[in-house]
């Protein structure tokens, strides 16, 4: 490759960087871009319409750039970006705009919500960024009214994120003023919140008629969804064959499971019947369920230190915290946020799936029940040690704004329950019981191959898939019921975390039987190059 041509990917690279950020600047903020801290963007059909347009045109030219003779790291940047744009090219004969109001409410709470959380700014900069933000939430609720399309708009969707714009109010007039210490600041963004408040209360009396309206469809179809996985994924594989993998991988985890049942004490070869018995030893309270999640974390931590299986980021550290409010219903199981990568900051976020407010008692029981004291030390491991927090808060390292920008959760959601599988072989799950919580955390993953494929091509009904998570997984059914509208609105999400680990185990035997490295080597490489698609994935660490 000529300097020449290096140059000429590098500036269209650049380019393209300063347009996406632009064009998203909620995203942006999220990564850290002091550029994109005072707004929400613009959500006018307009603006959508055009980032779809000018997204094309992107994908024509980095697909007209040569891929002859570049290093393996360009090749990986120009193969990111190119399915990055495919991918958005397939949504767009989807768009979500036009079909979901969590589009344009669920940016509002992030973007309004993380900046206090993660701290690092004057009080008084973080308020007067919220309150440039708080301004242009009538404007983007006013875009959600005018953009959405009763004919595409599917209802489950539209009282999904109903349920999140019911807590607007409370969140933007009493939690948000709340993560402010000094009184007048705090006066100063309870009073700017009040538009925005007004706002929601309007978008939710929309929301509450347009779900009687809407009759779209959510389901995706397999046209769809297998060129997301061909196309974006670079899984080299469609949506049939996904679904016959869950099948498989489904069956042999039932039979690893019913052997380390009997090794459980008083326990049998009927796994389910152990599991539930072990799911009645859970925390008895969510704040004590936050804390036995936070001791998990740090015996991870020190586990990984003691065996030398990774390496860590300079000033790394993970906080374990309840999961934001405005999260709560819409997301049932414990979740992540990652440290911003175009800043120097390594701190990251372990949210604990906390219930809404108005959650009954049996409710709430449920959701620790979920999360029983068997299944915590695997759920830690995914989120945090060396799950989450150990791969994004080394992977932020890396120099490349690509693969700070994009990442797709078959890489980082695969490296997360590769990592539970690690533990294991390394003696980690040294109880039978948590031993057990793993197996049953990897097949409730096959499970969810099996819905989410099924689901989006027609082959099984809401009903069925909620029967599916709580027979064949250990799911409670309030906690079943929330995970599978979680599939209905995120199509392919929910196959990314075996389906990556799987992948990720695969790379893992080839590099190495190739010598290229030791274990440790081997996270360091694959999991510093970011979350890329699979394909590029192995290239980085068998090529690089």
């Amino acid at each position: 490759m000529t300097a020449h041509s290096e140059l000429t990917l590098t500036a269209l690279v650049e380019d393209y960087l300063g347009w996406y950020y632009d064009r998203h600047p909620v995203h942006a903020a999220t990564l850290g871009s002091p550029a994109h801290q005072n707004t929400l963007g613009d959500f006018s059909a307009t603006a959508l319409t055009s980032v779809e347009t000018e997204g094309t045109a992107w994908l024509r030219r980095f697909e007209a750039t040569a891929s002859g003779g570049l290093s393996v790291d360009d090749a990986v940047d120009r193969g990111l970006v190119i399915a990055t744009l495919r991918g958005a090219a397939i949504n767009a004969e989807w768009p979500l705009w036009r079909r979901d109001p969590s589009v344009y409410t669920g940016p509002i709470f992030s973007a309004l919500f993380i900046p206090f959380l993660r701290g690092g700014a004057p009080e008084a900069e973080l308020v007067a960024a919220a309150r440039h933000k708080l301004a242009e939430v009538p404007a983007v609720l006013a875009a959600c009214r005018a953009n959405l399309d009763p004919e595409l708009s599917a209802p489950l969707l539209v009282r999904r994120a109903l349920e999140q714009a019911r807590t607007g109010r409370s969140f933007l007039t009493e939690s948000l003023p709340a993560m402010v210490a000094d009184p007048t600041l705090r006066a100063q963004l309870a009073e700017a919140a009040e538009p925005a408040a007004e706002a929601f209360d309007a978008v939710v009396a929309f929301l509450t008629d347009f779900a009687e309206r809407a009759r779209g469809d959510w389901r995706l179809g397999e046209k769809g969804y297998s060129a997301l996985l061909l196309d974006k994924e670079l899984l080299g594989y469609d949506t049939a064959e996904l679904h016959r993998r869950g099948l498989a991988a489904h069956a042999a985890l039932e039979t690893e499971m019913r052997e380390v049942a009997q090794r459980v004490p008083g326990g049998s070869a009927d796994w389910r019947a152990v599991m539930e018995r072990l799911q009645d030893d859970y925390p008895p309270t969510l704040e004590a369920m936050r804390s036995e999640y936070a001791a998990e974390t740090e015996r991870a931590r020190r586990f990984l230190i003691e065996h030398e299986l990774v390496s860590f980021a300079e000033g790394e550290r993970c906080e374990v915290v309840p999961s934001p409010a405005y999260q709560r219903p819409i997301l049932s199981v414990a979740s992540y946020m990652a440290p911003p990568p175009l800043t120097a900051s390594r701190l990251g976020h372990f949210f604990v799936p906390f219930t809404p407010d108005d959650f009954t008692e049996e409710q709430v029981r449920q959701r620790l029940q979920t999360n029983a004291r068997a299944q915590m030390p695997t759920i830690a491991v995914h989120e945090a040690y060396p799950g989450h927090h150990w791969h994004l808060s080394w992977a932020a390292a890396n120099p490349r704004g690509l693969r700070k920008t994009f990442r797709t959760p078959y890489f980082s959601e695969g490296w997360a329950l590769y990592v539970e599988t690690l533990m294991r072989e390394q003696g980690y799950f040294a109880d039978p019981a948590h031993e057990l919580g793993h197996l049953e955390a990897r097949l409730f993953r096959a499970a969810r191959i099996v819905v989410d494929t099924a689901l989006h091509t027609g082959e099984m009904e809401i009903a069925e898939a909620e029967e599916f998570m709580a027979t064949k997984a250990s799911l409670t059914p309030g906690t079943a019921k929330g995970e599978v509208r979680r599939y209905c609105a995120w199509p392919t999400q929910a196959p990314s975390y075996l389906t990556g680990c799987l992948e990720i185990e695969s790379i893992r035997a080839d590099y190495l039987a190739a010598g290229r490295g030791s274990l440790r080597t081997f996270h360091d490489t694959i999991a510093g190059s970011g979350a890329l698609p699979l394909g590029l994935a192995r290239r980085v660490a068998l090529e690089g």
